[in-house]
């Protein structure tokens, strides 16, 4: 019962909208309103500079991290941390709070995997900063950063969270779904000209 109620719990935290509340307080904007309307860090940074982009992505990734640190010194089983690592990042794409909406899930994916596997993330986190280096956009590099989760995870382990990192490269895929067919169309916006897409 104590497992359910933490992944209960863990969603919440998950759920809660960071981005939007530093956006209102810091600058006054919701971000769901303008930019790309969504709540993550890039839109936070877009909208209402830097510093305040870079406490919401901090927050953003604690929201994974510390849950699935938790997770791991309350029991050594996979299936309850897998659990923990889906229902942190569920709560940030699908948010209570938001009514069913929310970010993209990025910054989340990141610290809940910080948290799990960390050679992995940090593999992922410098494969999708190259890409955005390289492209202009965030879209591309958060892309290839949920692709290359599972792989990593298999090949470096723990393989018992390869499942885990399916499903949240699925979900970071497909809330990029609108991305991916400005990329395909050549009508995406890049970073560089400061109009990117949110990738958080």
């Amino acid at each position: 019962m104590a497992y359910i109620f933490f992944i209960g719990l863990t969603y919440l935290v998950g759920a809660f909208p960071f981005g939007l509340a530093v956006a209102l307080a810091g600058c006054g904007i919701d971000p769901r309103l303008a930019g790309s309307r969504n709540t993550g860090a890039t839109n936070v940074t877009r909208l209402c500079g830097s510093r305040y982009g870079i406490l919401t992505l901090a927050l953003d990734l604690a929201k994974g991290l510390l849950p699935v640190l938790a997770a791991r010194a309350m029991s050594g089983s996979w299936l309850f941390l897998s659990l923990v690592i889906v229902a942190a990042v569920a709560g940030h794409m699908y948010s209570v709070f938001l009514y069913g909406k929310g970010g993209k899930g990025v910054a989340t994916s990141i610290g809940v995997f910080l948290g799990a596997a960390p050679l992995t993330a940090l593999l992922a986190v410098a494969a999708c900063v190259a890409v955005i280096k390289a492209t202009g956009y965030v879209s591309a590099g958060s892309l290839v950063l949920a692709l290359a989760l599972p792989v990593l995870v298999l090949f470096l382990g723990p393989v018992a969270l390869v499942p885990a990192a399916v499903v949240v490269a699925g979900l970071i895929v497909w809330k990029h779904r609108d991305n991916i067919a400005r990329l395909r169309a050549g009508e995406e916006k890049s970073w560089r000209k400061g109009c990117g897409p949110a990738g958080s």
